[in-house]
């Protein structure tokens, strides 16, 4: 399977998004395993990636990351002078050395990845574990492989109730409920935006492809309004761009990209640079959260936008969020139809009403390996 697919994995290394991903994990290319004997974190995208910071910060010391995407790896590189991208399975015997402890997020349960770990001797965890709506039916119908992989997994922190029963029916053992790290978060900006006097920002917050268009048709724009779009993907910036562009001719609406303005005076803003979007969320009146709009995607962390306490809208596709959205008090869940009633509707400000403990996990890493004081 693996030298079938060889020729397409060489024609996809020539895309910008798996540049530097693809040669690394499927051919090692400048991809050795770490020199340090160390705690080992494994994560996937960049919201994951990003969720570790306040961890490592406690943790005290430095710490080897291995990911799976270009976002991930450049955030990871934020985060720790020791990264990796995670090799396929079939490298996992050669490129493996032991470690401290393996903690790897949520739900990449690769086997080799695991049952390597522990015959190497070191320590498994799976952190921020979740079994969403959606995938459920999934899990159960493999239980059998994956009561077999988690034969090697020693520890699970888990998200919910629900999801500890869901793990635990398709083999998970010592699991234990310490909520969504993402919660654990301490949110900062990185910089100060000005906001404009006497304006409303209504940020459109990781958009997906179609997104843009279906709520920009739909929202009836007002003299003091300003609209920030931040697409969820970067590969998107040019092609969402056009769209911009065309519709604010159209519309008789000035239009500007933050990646050439640093100001937000237009009527409507591309947010096309990479992490300004906590900084947006800080002077945001409303956020709208995507990727809930359109079928298929599963919502987006809400998190953010409540930590400044900006009004939250979020469409109703949220199978993926359902655990954050519950640690936030007033979400509005909308359809596009109802979208601009409420969007000139008195709307209360959002806020996070729970926070993550995570000293069970810190216990089991064990302060000496922490190296916390």
């Amino acid at each position: 399977m693996y030298l079938i697919s060889l020729p397409y994995l060489f024609f996809l290394s020539f895309k910008k998004k798996y540049k530097d991903s693809i040669p690394a994990r499927f051919f090692l290319y400048k991809n050795k395993f770490f020199n340090k004997n160390n705690i080992w974190f494994h994560s996937c995208s960049l919201g994951e990636t990003k969720s570790l910071k306040p961890i490592i910060d406690k943790i005290n010391k430095e710490v080897n990351i291995s990911v799976t995407t270009n976002t991930g790896y450049e955030e990871a590189k934020k985060l720790s002078n020791s990264v990796r991208f995670l090799p396929f399975e079939i490298w996992q015997p050669f490129w493996q050395k032991k470690q401290q402890v393996l903690i790897v997020l949520e739900a990449e349960l690769w086997f080799l990845l695991f049952f390597i770990a522990k015959r190497k001797g070191t320590k498994t965890i799976l952190l921020n574990a979740r079994i969403s709506d959606n995938s459920y039916k999934a899990y159960k119908r493999f239980s059998f492989f994956y009561k077999i992989i988690f034969k090697y997994i020693d520890e699970v922190f888990a998200q919910s109730d629900i999801d500890k029963q869901r793990l635990k029916e398709i083999g998970a053992k010592n699991i234990k409920v310490i909520g969504n790290i993402k919660a654990y978060n301490d949110i900062k900006i990185t910089k100060k935006m000005i906001k404009p006097i006497n304006t409303k920002i209504i940020t459109l917050a990781s958009t997906h492809e179609g997104e843009e268009e279906l709520i920009l048709k739909t929202i009836q724009f007002e003299k003091n309004m300003k609209i920030i779009i931040a697409p969820r993907h970067p590969e998107r910036f040019d092609k969402v761009n056009n769209f911009l562009e065309n519709f604010s001719k159209k519309n008789s609406l000035n239009y500007g990209r933050m990646s050439e303005n640093k100001s937000i005076s237009s009527n409507i803003v591309l947010c096309d640079k990479m992490g300004e979007l906590v900084n947006i969320f800080a002077i945001s009146d409303i956020v709208l959260l995507c990727g809930s709009f359109v079928k298929g995607i599963g919502g987006h962390n809400p998190l953010e936008p409540a930590y400044f306490g900006c009004s939250i809208i979020s469409g109703k596709y949220i199978f993926n969020q359902k655990v954050l959205f519950d640690m936030v008090k007033n979400i509005y869940i909308s359809d596009i139809d109802n979208l601009n009633n409420l969007l000139s509707s008195k709307l209360k400000k959002s806020y996070i009403k729970e926070k993550v403990d995570l000293d069970p996990l810190f216990k089991s890493i064990g302060e000496k390996a922490c190296g916390m004081k």
